[in-house]
């Protein structure tokens, strides 16, 4: 083991004695140097997604002296590019392990750096606190969650003025504050209660709430004509994470009174016993919502992630059967949903908008074409999406704003916030429902409708996981063989490739590839901006299911040997 990670951990085991946790941690990895050594090879890692990692003692993990570090380097950018009376900071939760615990830390360390925090009163999803940044005028906004990961992971997002993840160049600025910080002798930071006591951190007013779930039902597509049937039977799962108020009060106060909820999984508790991954986008963490659904015969299941910015759903078939869909599925049949029905009641605007990810099905962008509807193509991840509707605002066509969503469960249909909003999605995937189901269409009908009109199409992720040190070095491997070219995959030739970390449409370089073979089907590949994984995204256009199907499997079968 490196001589520094050795004197790292032994100066943790004399400075860091302020959390019981991480103390009794480094003395139980006293003697096993492999826990030493994937603890401290590195500093956690910040960039656009801000932090993420295993809660634990040392470098390389959440604890609260790693999220002390991190706030003082942001406290620092916020002081050096910001007017004093413009100094202002957000804060937000959700239901994770220490999550409250560290937002208090980073509270104090902005308040102790003369900076005025806005903290919600209790755990509140992303959105809120997207909505919140951009309310209340802040210079920037902190979300302590680690979204969809399993327990043991929490992390840290950080948004900019606009309500936006921070872009690549202030990630980098922030990056370089915290590496000139020493984290036991460079941050200033107060106790929470006491700086609550003098007025430097205050709690947001239940207003901004209300005006958030405002601006949510303002989302509705229904015409002063339009008669739904309300009363369908609804299972709702919050996955023990934040969405149990929010998304039930956007539903009730818009007529949506029939909802079961998931006893299991409606309260917060970052363990989630229940489901250990809480991702809606995985059947597992689907499973007692789907159990839920049978017993009470429920026409729509619903399920949102620990911090509410993501949606799963879950339908009826013919034969009374409940199948989940994916997100690819679920967005387009909301953007010929909310395309169709601004139409009809003569709201779309003149020059119309969809925005979704590169990762993102390319169904979506033929109907948006079918109505009309320009599409903008965005790196991975949905701070790319909120940035172009900030682009929109600023040229004064926010209006001309839509939809946007990836591939991943995350929908938004307008611009109050700029993130991913799974209160939204949940509203209108509700709203949607009904109003087919009046017209006796269920959703698996309207997507078989959007197949035959617009032809079929296969969508598949598959991630390979690589934990520590050595796995790191492993994924970077792994992209430099891809990036010396394959010329056939799945039996069809690859006819281009494009590498996002050449900088492509004037993206920010990232570190994908996208391969595009013969017959309208591609292959991305990418590792993970949050989890130690590499992410091959699949995209195949095919006649039917089966030919789709098979051919996913060609291609999975192919490139297997890459990622063992």
């Amino acid at each position: 083991m490196k001589t520094e990670i050795m004197e790292q951990y032994k100066l943790w085991c004399e400075k860091a004695t302020e959390d019981a946790d991480v103390k009794a941690e480094l003395e139980a990895i006293a003697s096993d140097e492999t826990k030493i050594e994937d603890s401290f090879y590195r500093n956690l890692e910040f960039g656009t997604g801000g932090l993420r990692g295993v809660i634990g003692a040392g470098t390389n993990r959440m604890n609260i002296y790693t999220v002390a570090k991190a706030s003082q380097g942001l406290a620092n950018y916020v002081v050096n590019n910001f007017e004093e009376g413009k100094r202002s900071i957000a804060v937000s939760y959700d239901s994770r392990i220490k999550s409250d615990l560290f937002a208090q830390i980073a509270a104090g360390v902005f308040a102790a750096n003369g900076i005025k925090v806005y903290i919600y009163t209790e755990l509140m999803p992303t959105p809120c606190l997207s909505y919140a940044v951009r309310a209340l005028e802040c210079a920037a906004g902190i979300m302590v969650t680690a979204s969809h990961n399993p327990s043991k992971y929490n992390g840290y997002k950080v948004y900019g003025a606009d309500g936006c993840q921070i872009t690549t160049k202030a990630a980098e600025i922030i990056l370089a504050e915290i590496e000139k910080i020493d984290l036991f002798a460079d941050v200033k930071r107060g106790d929470f209660k006491t700086l609550l006591d003098e007025g430097k951190i205050s709690y947001i007013d239940e207003q901004i709430y209300t005006d958030f779930t405002d601006e949510v039902k303002k989302q509705s597509l229904l015409g002063d004509a339009d008669e739904i049937d309300k009363n369908v039977a609804i299972v709702y799962s919050p996955l023990n994470g934040t969405g149990l108020k929010p998304v039930t009060r956007a539903l009730k106060e818009s007529g949506f009174t029939n909802i079961t909820l998931v006893e299991e999984q409606k309260l917060p508790d970052g363990n989630f016993p229940t489901c250990p991954y809480p991702n809606p986008e995985i059947k597992e963490a689907m499973a007692l919502g789907m159990e839920y659904a049978k017993k009470n015969n429920a026409d729509l299941l619903l399920a949102t992630d620990p911090d509410c910015d993501r949606v799963g759903i879950a339908v009826k078939d013919k034969n009374g059967e409940y199948v989940l869909l994916s997100g690819n599925q679920t967005g387009c049949l909301l953007l010929d949903y909310i395309c169709s029905r601004r139409i009809e009641n003569k709201t779309m605007p003149a020059n119309p908008v969809m925005v979704k990810t590169i990762v993102t099905t390319d169904l979506g962008q033929r109907i948006a074409e079918h109505y009309g509807v320009s599409t903008v193509n965005v790196l991975t991840g949905f701070k790319f999406i909120g940035e172009h509707i900030g682009c929109l605002e600023k040229a004064g066509h926010a209006d001309s704003y839509i939809f946007g969503f990836e591939e991943s469960y995350g929908y938004l249909s307008g611009s109050y916030v700029r993130d991913k909003d799974a209160v939204d999605g949940a509203f209108l995937i509700c709203e949607m429902f009904a109003y087919y189901k009046t017209k006796g269409i269920s959703l698996l009908e309207k997507l078989d409708e959007l197949y035959s009109t617009y032809g079929y199409s296969m969508n598949t992720l598959h991630s390979f996981e690589f934990e520590g040190a050595s796995g790191f070095d492993k994924m970077q491997d792994i992209m430099k063989k891809f990036r010396e070219g394959l010329e056939v995959i799945g039996a069809k030739k690859v006819e281009r490739c494009l590498d996002y970390n050449t900088g492509i449409d004037g993206l920010p370089k990232s570190n994908v590839l996208k391969f595009y073979l013969e017959g309208d089907s591609s292959v991305v590949v990418r590792p993970s901006g949050t989890e130690p994984k590499l992410k091959l995204y699949i995209s195949v256009s095919a006649k039917d299911e089966k030919e789709a199907c098979e051919f996913e499997e060609k291609i999975v079968a192919d490139l297997n040997s890459y990622f063992v």
